[in-house]
């Protein structure tokens, strides 16, 4: 077999390369040379878009069990005692068609739905009730409604 012949394009593209290489070296040496002390070129920006040499301080890091999501449900049961105690309020919408109405309660000021067959005695709009409360399937529901005299 025969050897490998160097051409004068091979030689040149070497010699090329080696000086590249040679300038690259010298041009870092120049700059670790003419470099500050500090070695630390950084600029920062604060949250407001402004540069600065100092670091800003660290976040603080958001745990997983603060995050919540959607809105918070109210509580689904009532407690014995709010049942069972006789409450006082104010009719601020009844319809006679339908037999529906709402009545807001004096203490804690919530609406609460009231039906026709729940009342010992027909009631309008603006009437003063003496009710009770009672679970009902889509929420609080007064029960023994009759007016205040």
């Amino acid at each position: 077999m025969g050897r490998s012949q160097e051409t004068y394009n091979k030689k040149e593209r070497e010699k090329k390369k080696l000086q590249k290489k040679e300038a690259k070296a010298k041009r870092k040496a120049e700059r670790q040379a003419n470099s500050d002390s500090t070695g630390d070129n950084f600029t920062y920006v604060d949250k407001f878009g402004n540069f600065s040499d100092t670091p800003p301080p660290p976040a603080e890091k958001t745990k997983a069990e603060d995050i919540i999501i959607g809105t918070p449900k109210k509580e689904d049961r009532m407690d014995e005692e709010e049942l069972a105690t006789e409450r006082s309020g104010v009719v601020t919408f009844f319809n006679d068609g339908k037999g529906y109405g709402f009545i807001k309660d004096k203490v804690s000021q919530e609406s609460i739905f009231v039906h026709v067959n729940n009342t010992t005695e027909t009631i309008i709009e603006g009437n003063l009730v003496t009710f009770e409360i009672e679970k009902g399937p889509k929420g609080p529901t007064a029960v023994n409604v009759a007016v205040k005299r």
